[in-house]
């Protein structure tokens, strides 16, 4: 297995299918965030896994997800993935058994290769909280719309969907 290429520079406004596409970047390790890391990132981190088992992959990755916020962080324990959220994993049998909420470090930058925020509120805060995205590896999941939060709407199995839909095209373009 080859290791991690360092991201090739490409503008902010391009999306990373395109380096995918041409050949430009490998990557190995992904972190999903979301805003408190107990419902789209951590459905996003067992989703991506469940599929990377599926394909055989698995021992190329390294999964994980994060928070941009401390709200579900107690006294350095962070809160399980919320029950509903759960429940739509277990509905497509995923489990995401021992997940607790962590939250996103500015030292997280060296360690993965690409960061896949939910929504551009996430792609905000992680930047606040990077200073910066130098190697240009900080990108929303979807390219064109943010995924669905269902800590507003409720809808679980909308978000699912959104999440399933854009770690397929990650896969297919790895």
């Amino acid at each position: 297995m080859q290791k991690s290429k360092i991201l090739t520079l490409l503008s902010l406004k391009t999306w990373y299918f395109t380096a995918f596409e041409k050949g430009e970047i490998i990557v190995n390790k992904i972190l999903f965030i979301c805003h408190g890391n107990i419902c789209r990132s951590p459905m996003a981190e067992f989703i991506f896994k469940d599929m990377l088992k599926k394909c055989g992959r698995e021992a190329e990755f390294i999964v994980a997800s994060s928070a941009t916020s401390t709200e579900e962080i107690w006294n350095g324990i962070g809160n399980p993935v919320y029950p509903p959220a759960k429940a739509e994993l277990a509905k497509h049998g995923i489990s995401c058994k021992g997940k607790r909420a962590v939250q996103l470090k500015k030292s997280d930058y060296d360690k993965y290769d690409l960061f896949l925020c939910m929504d551009s509120r996430n792609v905000a805060n992680t930047m606040r909280i990077f200073g910066g995205d130098p190697d240009n590896k900080v990108r929303k999941l979807l390219k064109n719309k943010d995924v669905s939060d269902p800590w507003y709407t409720d809808r679980f199995d909308v978000a699912y969907s959104d999440i399933y839909e854009g770690c397929r095209q990650l896969l297919e373009n790895l």
